[in-house]
Parts: structure tokens; sequence; C-alpha cells
């Protein structure tokens, strides 16, 4: 502790130094011990020099936590300085330094000197009560602050509330809070925060909506609240809120109003935020120049990406393998090998995610030599231990490219135990290439670690269903609602002028639905006349042919994709998402359609990007 008594920035008092020779004057400057401090006491005393000469924080900090704290109390006696304010410059260098601990005793070794604690004292051993999560001695201090007649103090309350709600007794942060006599924004912001870390969302909207008063933060941590837990539309809308209020965002309401911008695929608010952050000078702000390159690569604008990621005057590996990422689900594997071969030239170490958008890279476009190299190169070249995500990406890879036997030994040689997304990865193989055998083994496996995932026991469902064996396929929709899985509803999102419409397959209750069926007959009468054969295959129902049709017609992205059509500017891209993988047919229909209507459109499923532009697909049939 007393060696590093110059980090803790102790403030020096002006000395009267005349009288003292330089060794002196050196010692009174810098001593470190209680025995140097005797020493220059008894300097001081020879050469009648004044006790106050002595820098009192520094012999407060010599002192703490030594049996020679009645000693500074002396001095300070002598030189009639309240010590209760030099002890908490000691106690507030301790809570905020690398040792909060040792804030919590010099306050218990004070009390038991009878140095009686102020407003100061209490904020900060709170402070470091916090640091430690230590809720018992935070407590303690708590009952400080009645007995002492604080309560209205309302930084003091504040940092008690917080406390508890940090310590995870949230019950009697919530206490405290309804029982405060007053209340400030801060007071509302910490509770609002701490049941948002709780997924509480509906709780921490309700205090917002009964907030006095409402700050940038309070708005802010509301948004970036939607978003965390899979709301972005009602992060929209709360933003659109706050923009009629004339309340100014700031750079994290940015970043947090583009996360739900990607996680909505809303391109259009997307940009305008964008140039909102240009107009305000966060341009040079790099969490917020990440965000918009994973923003753009969300909503399906590529090239938006690149011009961010271009324009960066400094780069962070999270840009890097933001852009990486990108370019990876866009299906432009090559780029992204040379933009990492780029990025190690500029010497910036890759890390983890890094090699995740590497591996997705080769997975998506079929690269098996290349995926295998970088995975032994993650620790051997650059010292990343792979984690479960990785191996996941190297079972796709695999099964991908219909190397299942090989994909399934790699799982059984797994140094770390597989998860659901590692079986569930060789499933996915399994479909494409039609292995009943080594589906059912991967089945056995996700049934125990992901019970109540539903993709998987669809995706063997249709297993089955494909080699029309009707009554497997009815025993495991009979095990799904055993089990009370429910099959989750695909879904598509477009947006217009500022507007996400929503699409469900069949729907009819959209405004525009009767519109909409009847352009989807002149529009399948023209891919028809191009080529285009429905795959009914496709549809894994023991049903007619022509009612296998009715249903591919009505595809949530189908209708998604017409909609568009209608509403949008010829030769304009359209660009769509979609919460389940995209369909075979489907992606046959969106290819002869970009050709005839010379459009580019963007689909987003959800696993990767399709780019449908002059009849054909950037993931070159291979996904």
């Amino acid at each position: 502790m007393l060696s590093s008594l110059t980090s803790l920035n102790v403030p020096l008092q002006q000395t009267n130094r005349n009288s003292l020779n330089p060794t002196a004057d050196s010692l009174l400057r810098s001593f470190s011990s209680v025995f140097e401090l005797k020493q220059v006491h008894a300097h001081l005393i020879k050469t009648s020099t004044p006790l106050s000469s002595i820098p009192l924080a520094r012999v407060a900090f010599v002192c703490a936590l030594t049996p020679s704290l009645p000693y500074a109390q002396r001095i300070f006696n002598h030189v009639e300085k309240p010590e209760t304010v030099v002890w908490n410059s000691c106690l507030k260098a301790f809570a905020e330094g690398d040792n909060p601990k040792s804030a919590i005793l010099l306050f218990y070794q004070l009390r038991e000197l009878d140095v009686f604690p102020d407003s100061f004292t209490l904020s900060s051993v709170l402070k470091a009560c916090m640091h430690l999560l230590d809720v018992s001695n935070g407590r303690i201090i708590h009952g400080y602050v009645e007995k002492l007649g604080l309560q209205s103090n309302l930084f003091l309350q504040n940092t008690v509330v917080n406390l508890y709600a940090t310590c995870g007794v949230h019950g009697d942060a919530r206490l405290l809070f309804d029982k405060m006599p007053q209340r400030d924004v801060v007071t509302w912001n910490i509770m609002m925060t701490h049941l948002v870390k709780l997924e509480d969302i509906e709780g921490a909207y309700d205090l917002f909506l009964r907030m006095p008063e409402k700050n940038v933060r309070s708005w802010t941590l509301m948004i970036a609240g939607y978003v965390q837990c899979g709301k972005p539309k009602d992060a929209i809308r709360l933003f659109l809120e706050m923009e009629k209020t004339g309340m100014k965002p700031n750079e994290v309401t940015v970043v947090a109003v583009l996360a739900a911008c990607a996680d909505l695929g809303d391109l259009n608010l997307g940009r305008t935020i964008h140039e909102y952050s240009n107009q305000n000078g966060f341009e040079r702000n790099i969490r917020i120049s990440n965000t918009l390159i994973d923003m753009y690569v969300k909503c399906g604008c590529l090239d938006g990406a690149q011009q961010v990621f271009n324009k960066m005057e400094a780069r962070t590996v999270v840009s890097w393998s933001a852009m990486i990422a990108g370019l990876a689900m866009h299906g432009k594997a090559e780029e992204a090998l040379r933009l990492f071969s780029k990025m190690i030239r500029s010497g910036v170490k890759p890390n983890e995610v890094t090699f995740i958008g590497l591996l997705h890279a080769c997975s998506h476009m079929g690269m098996i030599d290349e995926g295998r190299k970088f995975f032994a190169s993650m620790t051997k070249d650059y010292g990343v231990v792979p984690r479960i995500e990785h191996y996941g990406c190297v079972v796709d890879l695999l099964s991908r490219a219909g190397l299942l036997q090989e994909a399934r030994e790699f799982i059984m040689n797994m140094p770390i135990k597989p998860n659901g997304v590692v079986w569930g990865a060789l499933l996915g193989g399994c479909k494409v290439y039609k292995n009943i055998e080594l589906a059912e083994e991967a089945i056995l496996h996700l049934s125990e670690l992901d019970p109540l995932n539903d993709g998987y026991y669809v995706v063997l469902s249709n297993i089955y269903a494909e080699a029309q064996r009707w009554e497997d396929t009815a025993r495991v929709r009979k095990l799904m609602r055993d089990r009370g899985v429910k099959k989750t509803p695909g879904w598509s999102l477009i947006a217009i002028d500022g507007t996400v419409h929503e699409f469900v397959a069949g729907d009819e209750t959209h405004p525009q639905a009767v519109e909409i069926f009847k352009m989807w007959d002149k529009l399948l009468d023209k891919i028809k006349r191009n080529g285009y054969v429905p795959d009914t295959s496709v549809i894994l129902l023991d049903i007619e042919e022509i009612e296998k049709e009715k249903f591919l017609y009505r595809h949530s992205e189908k209708l998604a994709l017409v909609f568009g059509l209608m509403n949008t500017e010829p030769e304009t891209p359209i660009r769509i998402m979609k919460n389940l993988r995209v369909c075979e047919d489907c992606h046959a229909a969106f290819k002869h359609v970009s050709a005839i209507f010379k459009r580019e459109i963007i689909v987003r499923d959800r696993n990767r990007f399709h780019c449908f532009k002059d009849g054909s697909c950037s993931c070159r049939d291979y996904w």
C-alpha cells in the first residue's frame, strides 16, 4: 500500500521550506512509511517549522490500516484540521483504487477511534461495497445513513438503491425505492437499469411511464432494453416518441437505435441515424462505426458497410471481424479471406469472433480445405483456443459438403462436450443428403441437449416426409405435441417508407391482401413462362399436388416480395428479412423475378443473405 502512494494522487500542501535543507524537504514531500513520517515530524520540531507544513493527506495514507492511526489523529488535532475531511480523501482513493476492501477496513478502524463519519465518508464506503458486491457491509453503511438522519441525501439514497440492485437483492432495492420520500431522475434510471438487466422490460417500461421527468439516459436505457430483450419494434417506436419530445439522442442512443434497425432490417431509418450521427460529429466514435457496419450488413446493404469501414481512421479487431462476418453472410467468401489477410498485414491480431466469420465464409461457399486450415491455424498461429461455436462451424462446413461421416467423427473427437448447435448442424446436413440413420442419431442427442427446440423436430419430420415415411413423420409430430413443443411460424418482414410490414404464410390480414394475391397470380404466369416450375417437394404433407402448390404460393417471403414490387419504384432493390431458412421453391421463384423485373432482391434468412440479381443468387445455389 505504502509503495503506491504516488499512484493515489495524494495532494501535497504548500510548505514553508526556507528552514528545511534539501534532504529534509525531499522527505517532507515523499515520505512513505510511519518511520519516515516520524523523521519528518522530528525535523520540523527541531527546526521550529510549523506542523501545518506537513501534507496531511499523505499522513492519512501512511498511517491508514496501521497501529499508528492514533498518531495521525494527534497530528490532525494539533493543526486544527477537521480529521474527517482528511480521512475522506483517503477513503475515496481506496474505494476507487485497486483494493476497495481497504476503504471498508479503514472505515471500521476510524469508527473504533470515534472519528465521526459524514455523507462523503459513507458515499466512499458504499462505493467500495458496490465494487466488491459486499451487501453485508453495505447494509451496515445503510444503517449509518438512517442513524445519522441522512435520508434526505438523494445521492446517498441512490447509491444504496444501486448497491442493493447490483448485489442482486432486488427486493430490498425496490422497497427502498418505493419508500424514498424524494426521487430524482437518477433514482428512476437506476431502478429501470436493473429491471432491464433482469429482462423485466415491462416493469422497466411501467417505471418509465411514471417518471415525472426523463433525460436522454432514461430514453436510451429503455430503447437499449427493448433491443436486448428482442423487441426491436418497440425500441424504434420509443425512439420516434423521443424525437417528438425534442430530446436529442446521444452517442449511446445512436448505437441502440442502429442495433434495432439491424434486427428489423430497417435500412431507411438506419441511414437516417447514420446521417444524424455524422451531422453531430460522431463519425470518429469507433463503437458507432462498428454498429453501423453491423446495421448495413444485416440490412442487406453490403456497400454501405464497406463505405463505413473504408472511411474509418482507426479500426479495432471488432471492426475487421464485423466486416469479415458481413462478407461471409453475403456469400463473398473470397473477399472475406482477402480482408483477413489485409487485417493481418495491418498488425491487428484476430480473436475468436474473427475466426467464426472466416469459418462461416468457408462453410457458406463450400471451401472445405480453407476452412480446415483456418481451424488449425487458430491455435497454432494465433493462440486462439477454439470454443464451441468454432466446432459448430466446422461441423456445419463438413455437413453442408456432404461429408457427414467425417462430421460425426469430428463431433465424437471434440475435446469439449458438443451442444445442440453442433448436433443441429449435422442434422441439417442429414436433411440435405437424406441420411436418415445419422439424423436419428443426431436427434437422440438433441432431444436431451435442447428438447424444446422445435426446429430439430421439424427437420427430422421433414426428412421422414421426403422419404415418404408418413408414420414416422406422424410419430415425430406426436412427440412434439406430447412435449409441448410448438412449431415456430415462419414470418417475413419488409420495410417500406419507414414502416415495417410483417407477413406470415397464407396471410390474409394485411390491408392489401386482396391486391397482393391478384398480383401474385399475374406474377406466377410471368415466371412460369420464364421457366419456373413449382417445387412441391418442399411441402411435406401427404396431400394432392395442386394443394401443395397452393401452400407454396402463400409462403411469407413470396407475399413480402409481391408487396415490395407493388409499393416500391421500378429497379429499386427489395429487402426482405425471414426468420427461418428460405425454401428451395421461393429461392427458385426469386431468381426468375429478379430477371424479369430487373430488380435486386436481398433476402436475409436465419443463416445468411441471398442476393438475387439477373436470375442468379449470390449463394450460387449452395446454402
